[in-house]
């Protein structure tokens, strides 16, 4: 499975505190391994990104993305206020 990350997801990510930063490359690794792990609680959020999920990257940081192919692709990273 491979990761692609959009341009929308790059200028998200720059502007995150380093710690969060650091913990999404943490949840994401996880995600690789095993991407239904609990402390991903990875869903659906259809009715905000249609065909897209979300994954925990801390307490109130989500990360989105769809899957298209053997592809991931993360389109959207911020606090929980900031994505809904």
């Amino acid at each position: 499975m491979g990761i692609k990350l959009y341009r929308s997801f790059l200028k998200n990510f720059k502007r995150l505190p380093h710690d969060v930063r650091i913990k999404f490359i943490e949840r994401k690794n996880l995600f690789l391994e095993e991407p239904f792990h609990p402390l991903l609680n990875n869903h659906s959020v259809e009715k905000a990104y249609p065909d897209c999920r979300s994954i925990n990257v801390t307490g109130d940081y989500r990360a989105i993305f769809f899957e298209q192919g053997n592809e991931v692709i993360f389109i959207r990273i911020g606090t929980h206020s900031e994505l809904y």
